[in-house]
């Protein structure tokens, strides 16, 4: 048996007296699915809704919902005492999840894939796609390099926020053939990238005066890096980036 409406709302409060109005307008207890009757197939549909219904659409449950969640704060009422006009506050409508960025697949902006998280990939002037990277400068930490190299990287225009002093994961990647620096003092036979975790709050990123000779930048899916990036990078960040 189900639940009596005293279960959730005490008898005379608002939220009783609240229902009580809303069950006599939309006369059932389903928010989002029309009219229920199971004696009654005219007044509405009986034990299952059908293939093809405009109750099933996702659209039309959005809209009942909207207007279930409406709140009366006003009675207008005559000379006489009688109620002549109820005003509504209406509920907001949210956003759609596609917009249009998603449409015309602009890579560029923030404004798609809302569902997402998206990664900030930067174009080498060798053509390579890859993360804002450098190398680090004397004694400086992964969190204060993470913090120069976005700026340096994507420019002043972006609120960003580095989450920790912890990488996320890292990988090494020795090179063929040892790289001797300038003065001769050492050799560099290989080079080890850490991810740190970033969050942007607002702006853009804009490559107008970057110091590093990159061309182009894209905000990307973890699905779509594996597109762009070259099959050995994707192999060495795949297990790193989060799923969604």
């Amino acid at each position: 048996m189900p639940f009596s409406r005293y279960f959730y709302y005490q008898k005379g409060t608002p939220g009783d007296v609240e229902w009580k109005r809303k069950i006599k307008e939309r006369q059932t207890p389903a928010r989002d699915i029309g009219k229920y009757n199971a004696y009654d197939r005219e007044a509405g549909w009986n034990d299952e809704v059908l293939v093809g219904a405009r109750e099933s659409e996702p659209e039309e449950q959005v809209e009942a919902l909207l207007r279930d969640a409406e709140v009366e704060v006003m009675k207008e009422v005559d000379e006489d005492g009688q109620e002549v006009e109820v005003k509504k506050e209406l509920a907001v409508k949210p956003m759609p999840r596609v917009t249009e960025a998603d449409r015309v697949g602009n890579t560029r902006s923030l404004d798609r894939l809302l569902q997402r998280t998206l990664y900030l990939v930067v174009k080498r002037g060798d053509g390579r796609w890859w993360f804002p990277s450098d190398g680090l400068v004397r004694k400086e930490s992964l969190h204060t390099a993470a913090e120069r190299i976005l700026v340096q990287a994507g420019g002043l225009n972006m609120n960003t926020w580095i989450v920790g002093n912890i990488p996320l994961g890292h990988f090494v990647r020795n090179y063929m053939k040892p790289m001797v620096e300038k003065d001769k003092s050492q050799e560099i036979r290989g080079v080890k990238y850490f991810f740190m975790k970033g969050r942007i709050m607002a702006g853009q990123a804009n490559l107008k005066d970057n110091k590093q000779g990159l061309t182009d930048f894209q905000w990307l899916a973890k699905d779509e890096l594996q597109k762009t990036l070259i099959p050995k990078d994707w192999n060495a960040v795949r297990n790193i980036l989060a799923e969604r």
